[in-house]
């Protein structure tokens, strides 16, 4: 089925405890929800370790399709309600979407 509607991927990787808050602000803002994913990560500020030995901090990776016209405003309320603007706190960037299936509840209107 092609789509009419453009979509947008926001990724959002957070400390863990912190992706209920994103998902929150973001369907605030407009989104229809997310996916939350559970990861490890590294990074400059990370790198911690006990005994000798390292740490993976652990991570939460929300993922969220939004229609391009939302995208804009979506993604300033996820960098508020993660604190993305402060250094260590998590990342936040949007990746182009070619195609997408499963969102038919989505394209009823068209």
């Amino acid at each position: 089925m092609e789509t009419k509607i453009d979509f947008d991927l926001i990724v959002t990787i957070v400390k863990k405890g912190w992706a209920e808050r994103i998902v929150k602000a973001s369907k605030e803002a407009g989104a229809e929800g997310g996916t939350i994913v559970f990861a490890r990560g590294t990074g400059i500020h990370e790198q911690k370790s006990i005994l000798g030995i390292p740490i993976e901090p652990e991570k939460e990776m929300i993922l969220t399709l939004v229609p391009v016209e939302k995208t804009d405003e979506i993604l300033q309320a996820i960098i508020e309600a993660g604190e993305l603007e402060k250094p260590a706190t998590g990342i936040a960037f949007v990746l182009d979407v070619k195609r997408v299936a499963g969102i038919v509840h989505l394209l009823e209107g068209e």
